[in-house]
């Protein structure tokens, strides 16, 4: 049976490409879909890539993912900083989860330090860019099938 794996991307992650080019680089959601998409093939796992500005869309869908999803990838945005209620979503659905930042979040303001959302998480991956998802794609594989 293939593992199925939720990404969700949180606020103004649909401007990749065109934002902050310094700190965020040239490559689009699309373009990173398409990486995760390729390598999640490879590796033996099938994912589902979504995107909200909402944070009540973002608890949709893992609230959405428990009979469907074997485990979370979530590059929560601004939303890492603030949402206790994307917290009590994931820790609801317990499912094995990786945090991701395309950059790293303690080189930035202080306020971006300080994550709500890594209590659910069973690990971090920030500050690698975008090639974080596919490290993040290979980290959940593990995760799920005990390999740690």
């Amino acid at each position: 049976m293939i593992q199925k794996i939720l990404v969700i991307n949180g606020p103004n992650l649909n401007l990749l490409g065109t934002r902050e080019k310094e700190k965020y680089g040239n490559t689009s959601l699309a373009d990173i879909q398409k990486k995760c998409e390729a390598h999640s093939k490879k590796i033996g796992l099938h994912i589902d890539f979504k995107q909200s500005n909402v944070e009540g869309e973002i608890v949709n869908f893992i609230q959405n993912s428990k009979d469907i999803h074997h485990g979370i990838i979530i590059n929560a945005g601004g939303y890492t900083h603030t949402s206790v209620a994307i917290l009590d979503a994931l820790l609801a659905v317990q499912k094995p989860t990786i945090e991701l930042h395309i950059t790293n979040i303690y080189k930035r303001e202080d306020f971006r330090h300080k994550s709500l959302i890594s209590k659910a998480s069973n690990g971090i991956i920030c500050g690698l860019g975008v090639d974080g998802y596919l490290m993040a794609l290979d980290g959940i594989k593990k995760i799920i099938n005990n390999e740690n």
